[in-house]
């Protein structure tokens, strides 16, 4: 029994769920999204609520159960409120710099890491060690989040480098002088 595949989804007000033949569309104030389910999934709209059924009781059928159901909660949400995800970044002369469409991340390196900011992302810069990336698309967001905080992982010893704002890093302790 799959308890997140059989909970039903409420649909906010502004916010609207069509489903032909197998695509799932959602459709609200801050964009629109769309999902093909597997054959083996059905989705029905009621008035507010959408529900996902599965046709049989196999492996596949099961699994896909709960991942259709909670994509098109992840749509829902991401249509009607939209998803950010917040980094920052901690060393000495360690900074992020929004320019247009390029994010230029200073993080000791010999030169300024210029990533591409993708159509369907936004990147508010609160401070110069503070970002803030906010989509609709909660994968969209999460990776691009990880590929950023991916080109300088916190280290352990100073606590430097990029991480997710609500991150807590281990911290270790150094070498001890020797007696």
């Amino acid at each position: 029994m799959s308890r997140i595949g059989n909970r039903k989804l409420n649909i906010p007000t502004g916010t609207t769920v069509t489903v032909e033949n197998q695509k799932v569309t959602a459709k609200g104030p801050k964009g629109e999204l769309s999902l093909v389910a597997d054959a083996l999934i059905t989705v029905s709209v009621t008035e507010n609520t959408v529900e996902t059924t599965r046709a049989n009781e196999t492996k596949q059928a099961k699994s896909l159960h709960g991942t259709t159901n909670s994509l098109i909660e992840n749509m829902i949400i991401g249509v009607s409120e939209g998803y950010q995800k917040s980094l920052e970044i901690n060393g000495v002369g360690y900074k992020f710099n929004v320019q247009g469409n390029k994010l230029n991340v200073t993080a000791g390196f010999s030169h300024p890491v210029v990533i591409d900011i993708p159509s369907d992302l936004s990147i508010d810069q609160v401070s110069n060690t503070e970002i803030t990336i906010k989509g609709i698309d909660k994968q969209h967001v999460s990776e691009f989040a990880a590929n950023v905080r991916k080109w300088r992982k916190p280290e352990p010893y100073k606590g430097k480098g990029i991480r997710y704002k609500d991150e807590h890093i281990r911290r270790k302790e150094g070498k001890k002088a020797a007696k």
